[in-house]
């Protein structure tokens, strides 16, 4: 009996984890996002937006519309290519209306109001079969850290902080061009769950940014107006008209910006926009740098190598006066030699006449 109740509750947890993957794995597609379901601008507005979609089984299509005014019906193909509203295989008058791809294959959606097929409110997608989500693998044990003990009185590293970048300010945003409502351009919007204001959410608007007003001539317009008026679609009091699309306003002020369409009923009924603009969205130019003051601590010093004055004319440097005193002592040594020489040479001279006159009579007799 135990087994029995394991058994169930493990057959009921798989089923509980097969269901909550197939709701994770399910996308839903509104179709043609902001523009919704309508007489789109464009015959082939719905198949550039299934083109750029990837559908499957269990993925939900929710058609957006105004009800009265438009349905959604599958059909085949031979009656979605020839618009045949006659025989349609299911059909939608209750918006928004949510449908379930339950198989793979074609399939083919029109709207069953007349003229609206022809004028390209229809659409056609292919789903695919959902992909089967891989076996989980068995997870590795992690790795365990080393519990090898730490060696005694291990000095403790001093953790280093790196220096914290000091953030550099970002340029301000080139200004952006804005196509209003997108896809679904400057009209009555379906209704009020695709309007301007859902368009409006999460973009930014700054000073030097465009608006471009998408509108058939002679069906709508485009008025700026005071916030007052754009509360009540009080058309009677603009702050700027323009009737010739694509209309394009630049926005040259920062604050609260309003526009509507004056033809009746129109701004009652949708077609109005409010906008927040702030900043300014030209590139800011850099700033010239600031030059730095030297240091004073790498300030360089005077040079201490004055330049050596030249030696006057028949100056003698000191090695000179030297090299000359020696030389003037040595003639001084000379001098004093050869005075004595001669002083010597006098003495015997007169001692030699002194000999001669009183012994002559000898020198005589030497002399013979």
């Amino acid at each position: 009996m135990a087994r029995s109740l394991n058994k169930n509750f493990v057959v009921a947890i798989v089923a509980i984890a097969a269901l909550l993957h197939s709701s994770k794995a399910q996308t839903t597609h509104i179709v043609g996002d902001a523009l919704g379901w309508i007489v789109p601008p464009s015959t082939d507005t719905y198949t550039t937006w299934a083109a750029n979609q990837t559908f499957k089984v269990g993925d939900v299509l929710v058609f957006n519309f105004a009800a009265g005014r438009h349905d959604v019906a599958q059909v085949t193909e031979s009656a979605f290519n020839a618009c045949n509203t006659s025989s349609p295989i299911s059909r939608e008058t209750n918006s928004p209306a949510n449908i379930t791809l339950t198989s793979s294959g074609e399939y083919y959606y029109i709207c069953t109001v007349p003229g609206h097929c022809s004028g390209g409110q229809k659409l056609m997608i292919n789903a695919s079969a959902a992909a089967a989500s891989p076996a989980p693998q068995p997870s590795s044990p992690a790795p365990q850290p080393s519990t090898a003990p730490s060696p005694l009185n291990a000095p403790t590293p001093t953790p280093v902080t790196a220096p914290t970048p000091t953030p550099t300010p970002s340029p301000t945003r080139a200004p952006v061009t804005y196509v209003v409502g997108d896809n679904m351009g400057w009209i009555i919007p379906p209704n009020t769950s695709v309007g301007y204001q859902n368009w409006v959410r999460g973009k930014t608007f700054v000073v030097g940014d465009i608006l471009v007003f998408n509108y058939a001539m002679n069906a709508h317009d485009v008025a700026e107006v005071s916030k007052q008026a754009y509360g009540s679609c009080d058309s009677n009091n603009t702050i700027s008209f323009n009737s010739n699309p694509p209309t394009r306003i630049t926005l040259t002020t920062s604050g609260e910006h309003f526009y509507i369409c004056t033809f009746p009923n129109h701004c009652s009924a949708g077609q109005e926009l409010a906008i927040n603009v702030t900043g300014t969205g030209t590139a800011a130019s850099p700033s010239p740098g600031t030059a730095t003051p030297p240091s004073p601590n790498t300030a360089t010093p005077p040079s201490t190598n004055t330049p050596s004055a030249p030696s006057p004319t028949g100056a003698t440097t000191p090695s000179d006066q030297s090299g000359n005193s020696a030389k003037s002592l040595n003639a001084a040594g000379l001098s004093i030699t050869f005075l004595a020489i001669i002083v010597i040479d006098v003495d015997m001279l007169q001692k030699l006449r002194f000999l001669y006159y009183n012994n002559k009579a000898d020198f005589d007799i030497l002399a013979l």
